[in-house]
Formats: structure tokens, C-alpha cells, sequence
């Protein structure tokens, strides 16, 4: 369990435009270790001191290595981790001075779509009683009502015809259809934003480009912000307005996607776009130059810049030592890098 801030610390928050919808705030989530379950053994560090504003309608990507905190951002937004330092504010107003009510009505305005869609979906109820489930938690106890907006959500997501759905079971569909019905779960409380984690990382190749274009089409017509997580950086030029890169919890390069795609400034971006995987049959004769090396420990991560011992361009006595700040050498391209200072 993460843990929490202490609640009689008054919070100072910077700035937002009007047309932002979240707003994460110097956000820290540390987890707690113990030994033998009571001697406090340190932290996991899993997300440290990050920010980034979310506009209304925007879609933005969140990149990197499995083990780089990706998931807990995630789930501190979708209210399930307790923030240790910082928050997150949704149309102005911070998560952690809802109440118990206020988070249920902000959960449904957040959907959310799981990498593993068959895990996703529980075993022992058929699609109609996962469908509904979410709108039972919510108060909507008018069955009519609730067979109105599954049916608006199936047809949405070209399940149809919908009826011969309702009573099948999800290890009765292929993997394309149950993320179809996980999709259509997201959709129907009618949220604001769409939290997508690596929603086509367990499909095969042929269901991936529809899958995404799916979740492109619900954006537009529903006018969705969409948080898209991955850590394949070859679907998301083709899905998102701005690229996040995180590396060991943090936050260390932001831009537009054309621009970092283009205009890479940090060496792991570099080392992630090397890494990307493009259908051209050249790449079995070209050696990719990545760093060697594994992520660093969360519980112990390295002093100054976190991605330093694998850098291939530290700079002895400062990356080592110093933790870089964020630079703007191009409009509306941060990076966290001392090359750039």
C-alpha cells in the first residue's frame, strides 16, 4: 500500500488552464517495505515527483520499460493508490479532499481499459452481467435503462448483434471480442477520460490496428481525454497528440509526438525509438545500438540522473552526482538531461 500524505499539510497547487481536465502535481507514490512484516526496510519509489496537465479532448502517451512506474501513475489516477506527496486535480479540484462519495462519482467518470481482457473479465458471469455491473455500483437500478446503454455501448464497438452476446460467457469469445466488451465497459457511465493500459499489448498483430482505431473513433465522437500507456512506441505516432517518456518514476522527457519522433533529445528516448520494432525486412541486417544494462532499482535508485549508468552520454563529476532539472530548448519540449542545460 502506498503511502499516504499527511493530511494536515496544507497544499499549495501551481496554475491550470481553463481547458484542463486532470492535473497531476508534483505526484509521489511510495510503497513501504517491510521486514520479516514489521521493521521498516525502506521504499519502492514508484512514481517521484511527476507533473503533467491533461487538456480536455487531448489524447497523450505515457512510455516506457515494464518496472518504470507506468502502472502506478496509472492507478493513483484511476484512485486506487493514495498519493505519498503531491495531487491529482480533476477539473480543478483535488483528489484527495473527495469523500467517499465524491470518489465514486469520480471513478465513473474515468474508464478504463485493462491489458489483459480476459483477465479482465470475471469467468463466472456472462457479458450482460459484466455490463451491468458498473451501473449497478453506481445507483442505476432501472433495467431498462441499463439494456439501453448496453446496447449503445455494444453497438459502438461492433459487437452486434448485441443479443447474441448478452449471455455468452468471455472464455466463449476471441480475444478481439473480449477487449471489445472491456472497451464497451470503459464507455458506458458516459466518462470524461479513458485510461488505456497497453490495450493491444495481448492481441495479435491482425486485431491491433482495429483495436486502436476503435479507441481513435470512440475519442472523437465522445470527445474523450485518453491517457494511452504502453511501451511500444510504434502504435502510438499513430494514437496520441504528446508523447511522455518515464524512466525509474520519473518524468524525464515531454513533447509533441511529430517533435520527439523527429527531434529525440534524451538518450533513453533515443535508445526506445531504436528499439522499436518497424515491419521492414532491412532491420535483420542492421545492428540496433542500445544501452546495456537493466533499469535501476526502485528501492535504491541511482543518485543524480536515474538513467546515468547506462547512459552512453554522461557527463563524469555532474549526470552522476546532479539530478537534472527540466530544460525547454524547443517550444513545448521538455526534457530532464544535462546535455541540454
Amino acid at each position: 500500500m502506498a503511502e499516504s500524505k499527511d493530511k494536515t499539510e496544507k497544499q499549495e497547487f501551481r496554475p491550470i488552464s481553463p481547458d484542463t481536465l486532470l492535473s497531476v502535481q508534483d505526484l509521489r507514490v511510495w510503497f513501504e517495505l517491510r521486514k520479516f512484516g514489521f521493521g521498516h526496510a525502506g521504499y519502492v519509489r514508484a512514481v517521484d515527483n511527476v507533473s503533467f496537465d491533461l487538456k480536455r479532448k487531448e489524447t497523450i502517451a505515457l512510455v516506457g520499460e515494464s518496472g518504470c512506474g507506468k502502472s502506478s501513475l496509472m492507478k493513483t489516477i484511476l484512485g486506487i493508490n493514495v498519493p505519498t506527496k503531491g495531487d491529482i486535480l480533476y477539473e480543478g479540484r483535488p483528489m484527495t479532499s473527495f469523500s467517499r462519495k465524491e470518489l465514486n462519482w469520480y471513478r465513473s467518470k474515468v474508464g478504463y481499459v485493462q491489458q489483459d481482457p480476459y483477465g479482465a473479465l470475471a469467468p463466472f458471469m456472462n457479458i450482460k452481467s459484466i455490463m451491468e455491473e458498473p451501473m449497478i455500483v453506481q445507483g442505476i437500478r432501472d433495467k431498462k435503462e441499463r439494456l439501453e446503454r448496453i446496447h449503445k455501448a455494444f453497438e459502438e464497438v461492433k459487437m452486434t448483434p448485441v443479443d447474441e452476446f448478452l449471455p455468452k460467457f468471455p472464455h466463449m469469445l476471441s480475444g478481439g471480442q473480449q477487449q471489445r466488451v472491456v472497451i464497451a465497459r470503459a464507455m458506458i457511465l458516459n466518462p470524461t477520460l479513458l485510461v488505456a493500459d497497453e490495450p493491444v499489448s495481448m492481441l495479435d498483430a491482425s486485431v491491433r490496428v482495429e483495436i486502436l482505431k476503435l479507441l481513435r473513433g470512440l475519442q472523437e465522437a465522445h470527445e474523450l481525454a485518453v491517457i494511452y500507456i504502453t511501451h511500444d512506441l510504434s502504435t502510438v505516432r499513430y494514437f496520441s497528440e504528446r508523447i511522455f517518456v518515464m524512466y525509474a518514476g520519473k518524468l524525464i522527457e515531454k513533447a509533441n509526438v511529430e517533435e520527439l519522433v523527429m527531434n529525440a533529445q534524451h538518450p533513453y528516448t533515443h535508445a526506445l525509438l531504436a528499439a522499436t520494432s518497424d515491419p521492414d525486412a532491412k532491420n535483420v541486417d542492421e545492428y540496433q545500438d542500445v544501452p546495456p544494462g537493466e533499469p535501476p532499482s526502485l528501492v535504491k535508485p541511482p543518485p543524480g540522473c536515474r538513467f546515468h549508468p547506462r547512459c552512453p552520454k554522461m557527463i563524469p563529476g555532474l549526470c552522476e552526482i546532479k539530478e537534472p532539472p527540466e530544460f525547454e530548448q524547443v517550444k513545448d519540449h521538455f526534457v530532464h538531461c544535462w546535455l541540454y542545460e
